[in-house]
């Protein structure tokens, strides 16, 4: 039996518990996930990642027109946003702390139109104030512990008016137990560079909080034609998979 009195009291400590449980994450090992996409770039262009083959059109059907635009890619990884943006006419600016993954992108045609950094997205954009019309990132706020400073960043970055459009794997994939990973071609292992499983909410308040206006906010899921194709499960049809942001500054 639970005395009235008492009852607030354990709700209170209850609700607190909850949320450290919640909450609280390990620290992220960041040297592992860069040695990770380090081993990874070999073979990340050709290892047939269904996450890739299913957001890059959804990216490229947001960006919209580009040309004549100057353009930042935050964790470009090969180049697959950045040599677009670049062959629509964009201006482009693509930064990545992996070297592998920046070597493959500099080795691909069209690569020398495109300003490659390398750059770690924890620190400060190398970059002073409104400096781009449009930003770009692909599938890297899962490897980001502070999701809320990289959004302050990009606000600080974009010009007024300038839009933004981010992907994230949905977090929804982390209830599967998925997350980066792939298979070594020269050990055989299977390597997860490490990620970050950010709520929905969070990611969404990392945008509000940051003053960014977020225009659009997309959840996709596979069909049985691209599980089918890409040889996924039958049970990740329409399983949440990945969200895509659309934001701006409107000041």
């Amino acid at each position: 039996m639970i005395y009235p009195n008492i009852r607030p009291l354990l709700l209170t400590i209850c609700n607190i518990s909850f949320q450290v449980i919640v909450w609280r994450r390990p620290l992220q090992d960041i040297s592992k996930v860069q040695s990770g996409y380090d081993r990874w770039s070999p073979v990340y262009d050709t290892d047939g990642n269904p996450m890739q083959a299913l957001e890059g059109p959804i990216v490229r059907r947001a960006l919209g027109p580009v040309k004549g635009l100057s353009a930042l890619d935050l964790g470009c990884g090969t180049g697959r946003h950045s040599l677009r943006l670049s062959n629509d006419g964009a201006n482009v600016t693509a930064l990545d702390f992996s070297d592998g993954m920046l070597e493959e992108a500099r080795n691909k045609p069209g690569a020398e139109s495109i300003n490659f950094i390398s750059h770690d997205l924890r620190e400060r954009l190398p970059f002073s104030d409104r400096s781009f019309d449009l930003v770009v990132s692909g599938l890297v706020l899962e490897h980001l512990e502070d999701i809320s400073t990289f959004f302050a960043e990009i606000f600080r970055v974009i010009k007024p008016g300038g839009r933004a459009v981010i992907s994230a794997m949905h977090p929804s994939m982390f209830l599967r137990g998925s997350q980066a990973r792939f298979t070594d071609p020269e050990s055989g292992e299977l390597v997860r560079p490490g990620s970050i499983d950010h709520k929905l909410s969070e990611i969404i308040m990392a945008t509000v909080n940051a003053n960014l206006r977020l225009d659009a906010i997309e959840e996709h899921s596979p069909d049985m034609e691209f599980v089918s194709h890409h040889g996924m499960r039958d049970t990740s049809i329409d399983w949440p998979m990945l969200v895509v942001l659309q934001a701006s500054r409107g000041d």
